[in-house]
């Protein structure tokens, strides 16, 4: 079974820097392939960034590339998406992500296991 709990969110002004974590209280922590998805009051859901079943591939969206960094811990069943840069439009609830399977897919529907959110919050 799959558990994802989320933390680390908060407020900071812009320029500022986050690290969100994602603990997964399961036994098949290498075996998932893991994301960050984040949705903004009145829009849809988006991807941020995802990692692969063994780490082999990762992803960004352009719009945190070269600012945000996606890793994971296997010796603490834990993901981490350290943020930097922070600007006002990161703004949002961001959620953890998991699906069995090794495609790092960016789309939220291919992916089984959701935490239930954290806030961060950006002020200019």
């Amino acid at each position: 079974q799959v558990v994802l709990v989320e933390s680390g969110g908060g407020s900071v002004q812009a320029g500022g820097s986050l690290r969100l974590s994602c603990a997964d209280s399961g036994r098949t922590f290498s075996r998932l392939t893991m994301g960050w998805f984040r949705q903004a009051p009145g829009k849809e859901r988006e991807f941020v960034a995802v990692i692969s079943w063994s780490d082999v591939n990762i992803y960004y969206a352009d719009s945190v590339k070269g600012r945000f960094t996606i890793s994971r811990d296997a010796t603490k069943n834990t993901m981490y998406l350290q943020m930097n840069s922070l600007k006002p439009e990161d703004t949002a609830v961001y959620y953890c992500a998991a699906r069995t399977n090794w495609e790092p897919t960016t789309t939220p529907g291919s992916y089984d296991h959701w935490g239930q959110g954290t806030q961060v919050t950006v002020s200019s």
